[in-house]
């Protein structure tokens, strides 16, 4: 049977009865190519133009004959072909079995070919059905997971917004109390004369105080951590939502190369529930501590009210008694200081009597000197230590000792009169204070009390 399209070769692949006619002569042959083609001495190696590389890298058959070269060279003579002209050669170098083999081997290949791409269409087309259908599903499931999720963070910021205004509300309630001890506090400070009762009040008051400022800050502190978790949870529930109603078709989507080999994730849903539940645990412990710790003020506020009314009616009493006795104290004062202003007066004209005795002897003395000065200029043996002699050194002596003992006593005197301008400046200063005194009693403080705060100021509430 002859293929279409086939060559020459092509229909001589079966072999004949007659073998004489199968080919024309090989002369005749040579002088058809002659003819028509001119002779080029082909170098070893180069391909004719008819003949296909990749056809015979296909075929992979091994010529039945072989045109002799330098590789036959070795080989015996018993296996050496009959010698032919090099285009004889070229132009038989298969045999139609060569071509027959080679034509099957390419149906089969082409058989193969076609069996495996088959294969791997179907494979492939079930391989896509069935990643199509495990793509929906994942991404169904990530859909229904991230509706879970937007369902936990609504339920836990419902659960914060709750805490969060029941935190703000006793947050005010606490800072109402805070205000309300400040005040009462700063109401301590007019009828302070209850010293030992107001000052008691006040480290109460005070320690009170302290502890509701810090309170406050744990409060605020508490308040910060769920409006921080509120604030991440809104915007966790944003992006949650939009992610959970992202479609195939939805805008916005894109390509984010390695973003699943990126893991940002600090919590899993154990501790991040939890993270929650103890912010809203710490706050609820907050809030009891500050609930107590108002009820705590609001006692404190009514027990120390209590103390200063019943410490302000002993201390008028005791008020009115020492004006009484500070008054009486000033007279003695004023008494005490006329007399020492007379004294200083007597002292005074004493200190000038002394002074005057002392220049009085300065005359006495320059003569007595005048006149030992004067004696020492005698000549020879005229200096004599007479009785005039002697007498004048004494005279001197006594002077020097006078003058001494004057001077003695006006250091004395003077003395006496610097205790004296001591003690009355003391006496002022005393009496200026016991005036004082009675004007800060008298005037100040019992017009002052009464003013005395209410109980409705001593609580706070005004």
């Amino acid at each position: 049977m002859e293929l279409v399209g086939s060559t020459l070769m092509a229909t001589c692949a079966h072999p004949r009865s007659t073998s004489a006619n199968f080919l024309p002569a090989i002369s005749a042959m040579a002088s058809s190519y002659k003819n028509r083609f001119p002779h080029y001495a082909l170098p070893q190696g180069l391909s004719l133009p008819w003949r296909s590389d990749a056809y015979y890298k296909t075929a992979s058959m091994t010529p039945t004959l072989a045109p002799y070269s330098k590789s036959s060279q070795g080989l015996t003579p018993s296996k050496m072909l009959p010698f032919v002209s090099n285009r004889t050669t070229l132009f038989t170098r298969y045999a139609p079995d060569d071509w027959y083999r080679s034509n099957l081997t390419n149906y089969k290949e082409s058989e193969t070919s076609r069996h495996s791409a088959e294969r791997l269409r179907v494979d492939t087309s079930r391989m896509i059905q069935d990643k199509d259908q495990q793509m929906k599903k994942t991404q169904a499931e990530s859909t229904k997971n991230l509706g879970e999720r937007v369902n936990d963070i609504e339920f836990w910021k419902s659960e914060l917004r709750h805490e969060l205004d029941v935190m703000i509300g006793e947050t005010n309630a606490l800072t109402d109390m805070k205000k309300r001890l400040e005040r009462a506090l700063t109401e301590t400070e007019g009828p302070l004369q209850e010293v030992d009762v107001i000052r008691s009040c006040q480290e109460r008051m005070q320690r009170y105080l302290d502890k509701a400022i810090a309170q406050l800050a744990s409060n605020r502190a508490a308040q910060h951590e769920l409006e921080k978790d509120l604030a991440d949870k809104q915007a966790a529930h944003r992006i949650d939502d939009k992610c959970h109603h992202l479609r195939n078709t939805s805008d916005g989507i894109s390509y984010y190369r390695g973003v699943e080999r990126v893991d940002a994730t600090i919590s899993v849903p154990e501790s991040w529930a939890k993270f929650t539940d103890d912010n809203i645990l710490r706050s609820q412990s907050e809030r009891a501590a500050s609930s107590k710790l108002r009820g705590d003020i609001e006692n404190l506020l009514v027990v120390t009210a209590n103390e200063m009314w019943n410490q302000f009616n002993r201390v008028n009493v005791a008020f009115t008694n020492r004006i009484v006795e500070t008054a009486d104290a000033k007279n003695k004062i004023q008494t005490h200081l006329a007399k020492t202003l007379q004294e200083i007066f007597q002292t005074e004209m004493s200190i000038e009597t002394i002074r005057k005795a002392i220049r009085d002897k300065a005359p006495p003395l320059k003569v007595a000197h005048t006149r030992l000065d004067e004696r020492t200029r005698r000549p020879n043996v005229e200096l004599c230590r007479d009785s005039a002699q002697i007498r004048l050194v004494n005279e001197v002596h006594e002077i020097d000792d006078t003058i001494q003992s004057l001077q003695q006593r006006l250091r004395d005197a003077e003395d006496t009169l610097q205790m004296l301008v001591h003690t009355k400046s003391t006496l002022e200063h005393d009496l200026a204070v016991k005036a004082n005194s009675l004007f800060i009693d008298q005037e100040k403080c019992m017009g002052m009390r009464k003013t005395f705060p209410n109980a409705l100021r001593l609580v706070g509430y005004v």
